[in-house]
């Protein structure tokens, strides 16, 4: 009998206890990650002080530690590349090529825009459960975690792991069309995101002629295609004789990604403690 109301009394403490963890802990946990995932989003449009919430316009030095083959400058306001000027070195006669966006063009970098939607939309998820709203199963709580984490899982990776793409959609991309003077045909550049850097590659291509001997097998989907890297486009099948990639540090990705970090930590805590008290009865989160 003893063993049994002791039991039942550790049950009814453990019961308070979980009680308490989804009143009072939970919404805690859920204002921490709103406050932090604001400040994520806030970092994806820097608002310049004193112009009405315009976003300011940021300058980036292009550089690489192994050659200086490409050289150049960027501009990004917020999502959008507003400006880039880029010096290219021919390594085969030294003529240097100098291209500049129009004025009248942006870039717009999806990587960067979805990553915000996807934050945006965890704060969503937050804000449904307001410091009213009474969690009453450990189960509400896990799934909610999940989908935050879902959200925050997807913005991270757009941000460290860009797009896949053939050489053709290289070439076919609006980018393309962006610059004055126009880029000469052998020449493709791509703009990425990788973790917290802003990528420029450039492309120097050689045409593969009609009577080439050499075997043509076109390049699949890449994120950094490597030298002999061949495909066919408008007709005419192209090799990669030469690949310059060139970055720069965006200080407020790294914060992003920073942001990231904690409010995954922060959820999976919360999922930790939540499993503890479902292990010890039948309170089953699932």
């Amino acid at each position: 009998m003893a063993v049994a109301m002791a039991s039942a009394a550790e049950r009814a403490v453990l019961e308070e206890e979980f009680k308490w963890l989804l009143q009072e802990e939970v919404h805690s946990v859920l204002k921490q990650l709103q406050e932090i995932l604001k400040e994520a989003s806030q970092r994806f449009a820097l608002p310049a002080s004193g112009s009405g919430g315009a976003v300011k316009q940021e300058n980036f030095v292009l550089s690489t530690s192994g050659t200086d083959q490409v050289k150049g400058v960027l501009t990004l306001q917020g999502d959008a590349l507003c400006q880039a000027d880029v010096n290219l070195k021919m390594p085969r006669n030294n003529q240097l090529l100098h291209f500049a966006f129009r004025e009248d063009k942006q870039w717009k970098l999806q990587q960067i825009q979805d990553a915000r939607n996807h934050v945006n939309q965890a704060i969503y998820l937050l804000m449904n459960r307001d410091v009213n709203y009474q969690f009453k199963t450990g189960s509400e709580v896990l799934k909610l975690m999940d989908a935050v984490m879902l959200q925050l899982t997807r913005a991270r990776n757009r941000l460290t792991t860009p797009a896949t793409l053939t050489l053709p959609e290289i070439a076919s991309s609006g980018l393309t069309r962006m610059f004055t003077p126009a880029l000469p045909p052998d020449v493709l550049v791509n703009f990425y995101i990788n973790l917290n850097k802003l990528c420029l590659t450039v492309y120097q291509l050689h045409v593969l002629q009609p009577s080439t001997t050499k075997n043509f097998k076109p390049a699949g989907g890449s994120i950094l295609h490597n030298p002999g890297a061949m495909f066919e486009f408008g007709n005419q099948r192209y090799e990669v004789s030469h690949v310059h990639k060139v970055e720069c540090v965006v200080p407020w990705l790294n914060d992003a990604l920073v942001f990231f970090t904690v409010s995954l930590q922060l959820c999976q805590q919360l999922k930790d403690k939540i499993s503890v008290f479902s292990s010890y009865w039948n309170y089953r989160p699932y």
